[in-house]
């Protein structure tokens, strides 16, 4: 009888996937207000104010849609480590010597 191998697990869970949907909505909402703008070339409040901020908003969600964790509760997988196997043995390495900094070198030009 084989061992039950387990489910592959995803990075990105429903949690992150609903994030990453938000993000993408601000910021095509972002994108949508500055064009709607009516001032000339876009330097009116929503073209030069509201619309980075809803911007600056999406990206910012888009990057905790990456960063935060699916289920909280789950622990993150560690390696197995089977018995009877010794973990290797990493001896610790001697510090390098400190060396001074080399001295200036000398202009190769003279001063008038």
């Amino acid at each position: 009888m084989q061992p039950t191998t387990p489910a592959p697990r995803f990075a990105f869970g429903p949690r992150n996937y609903r994030l990453m949907w938000a993000g993408l909505a601000v910021l095509a909402v972002g994108f949508i207000t500055m064009m709607l703008d009516g001032a000339q070339y876009g330097e009116g409040f929503l073209g030069l104010t509201l619309g980075p901020i809803l911007l600056v908003i999406g990206f910012i969600i888009e990057f905790a849609a990456i960063l935060v964790r699916s289920n909280p509760s789950q622990e993150v997988p560690v390696a197995p480590v089977h018995p009877g196997v010794a973990a290797p043995v990493v001896a610790p390495t001697a510090a390098a010597p400190v060396v001074p900094p080399p001295a200036p070198a000398k202009p190769a030009y003279k001063r008038l």
